[in-house]
């Protein structure tokens, strides 16, 4: 190659790599900090502590005023459905005692959905009490991973993972002391939420009792879900199955869902919803909600 032809060739594969350094975008000045981690924080009230609040003759609500924990008195040791936010698992042994029962009275928690607002001390329980967890399949898995890659909410909701001991089906029956708890199937909220059933006494009646699981669906993708392609057929069935329950008296993991209002003592439940009503205000909302992302969809 003679010296001027190999000249021009060098100097066109200067221009084209200046070029193309140039084109490059230019790089981020690194952050002087990394961001902080944020914490899942509630309201006030689902943190307020309230004493036992008597539902029927052996139901009790020991959790919040604004988060549900109910402890079931039997003949052989005590139930517990539901525990609330990772740091209440202190108050509810605390009301275990105020109801005259020691951590080893604790026989079984029972879970609705693994969120972090409800199963949150259920590993600081079933540690401190040797309680046995009971939960759906679906829930189990999530329980065992603390809430993390949960369908919604990806690892922003986690808690203190906790293994399920016993797992049950749909209309399985749980007992204890005499006690009969009926699992009933209600996904949507979580795909593996369930309700719960049992018959209690007041002033010597038969009561029965119904702790439906949650029904809403909070910020949630309803169409096209890649994880959850089935989510309004689970939610459809889950409002029928609700209004199907024995149900006497409703309670719900939060409250103010079915009008319950434990800071008013004796008259908490003096506005309470029926089973039929929950579902049909629920129903109601979840296709508000649903008719909105059908209509941003087009």
């Amino acid at each position: 190659m003679r010296l001027q032809t190999f000249i021009c060739v060098l100097s066109a594969c200067l221009l084209n790599s200046t070029a193309a350094v140039a084109a490059e975008p230019p790089v981020a000045s690194a952050p002087t900090t990394l961001p902080q981690l944020q914490a899942y924080t509630v309201d006030a009230s689902w943190l307020q502590p309230m004493e036992p609040l008597r539902i029927a003759d052996h139901t009790w609500q020991i959790g919040t005023q604004e988060l549900t924990a109910l402890l079931v008195e039997t003949q052989d040791g005590v139930v517990l459905l539901d525990g609330g936010m990772p740091q209440m698992a202190e108050h509810l042994l605390a009301n275990l005692k105020r109801r005259g029962f020691a951590p080893k009275d604790l026989r079984l928690v029972l879970s609705s959905h693994a969120h972090t607002d409800h199963a949150g001390p259920f590993a600081e329980l079933k540690r401190r009490t040797g309680a046995r967890v009971v939960a759906s399949a679906e829930s189990a898995v999530l329980l065992a991973r603390g809430g993390s890659d949960d369908l919604h909410y990806g690892d922003s909701i986690t808690f203190p993972p906790v293994v399920a001991d016993r797992v049950v089906m749909d209309g399985e029956v749980v007992s204890q002391g005499g006690v009969e708890f009926t699992a009933h199937f209600m996904p949507g909220h979580t795909p593996g939420s369930i309700g719960w059933t049992w018959t209690d006494t007041r002033d010597g009646k038969p009561v029965r009792i119904a702790y439906a699981d949650s029904l809403s669906a909070p910020g949630y993708q309803l169409l096209g879900h890649p994880r959850y392609p089935r989510i309004v057929e689970d939610y459809r069935r889950s409002f029928a199955t609700v209004r199907a329950l024995p149900c006497d008296v409703l309670l719900t993991p939060h409250p103010g869902s079915s009008n319950w209002d434990y800071a008013a003592g004796a008259a908490a439940g003096a506005k309470a919803m029926n089973c039929k009503t929950y579902a049909d205000s629920a129903e109601r909302n979840f296709n508000k909600q649903l008719a909105e992302q059908r209509g941003k969809a087009r």
